[in-house]
């Protein structure tokens, strides 16, 4: 195989890994906002996709760095991603997905304490699926 092959190929594997942890995420965050608000956006979809293709590279270029660590990582990118999203989709589109407007600590109504808390904990379970995703599926011992 030539060089542009091998590069080829990899590019492809790449988009399916990538692909596949994205369509994951977009699906698994719908899913989770049906179950805890009993429904959900299509710009969720976008925003959880966004998240999980995030952690998933948190956990596999930090797997060595303690949980907690890792955790606070995913935890900062889900906030922001969730905040980015607000502001866009809540406040310039007026669109009105959600509205923490009332939570003691929030931000312009897009992001609260609470719910930085929760997205903390989440982080633990969704961590270890990454690093289930990156051996189990793409064959990797890396994460």
């Amino acid at each position: 195989m030539n060089l542009s092959a091998v590069t080829a190929k990899k590019i492809a594997e790449r988009t399916l890994e990538y692909g596949s942890v994205a369509a994951f995420g977009g699906s698994a965050y719908n899913l989770l906002e049906v179950a805890w608000r009993g429904f959900t956006h299509p710009s969720m979809t976008i925003a959880g996709a966004v998240c999980m293709i995030g952690l998933y590279c948190i956990q596999n270029t930090m797997s060595r760095t303690r949980l907690y660590i890792r955790c606070l990582c995913g935890c900062a990118l889900i906030t922001a991603v969730e905040f980015v999203v607000g502001c866009v989709v809540n406040i310039t589109m007026k669109l009105n997905v959600w509205d923490y407007s009332r939570m003691w600590g929030n931000i312009l109504g897009q992001i609260c304490p609470l719910y930085v808390l929760l997205w903390l904990l989440l982080c633990v379970p969704v961590l270890h699926i990454c690093s289930m995703i990156k051996k189990r599926i793409f064959g990797s011992d890396r994460a």
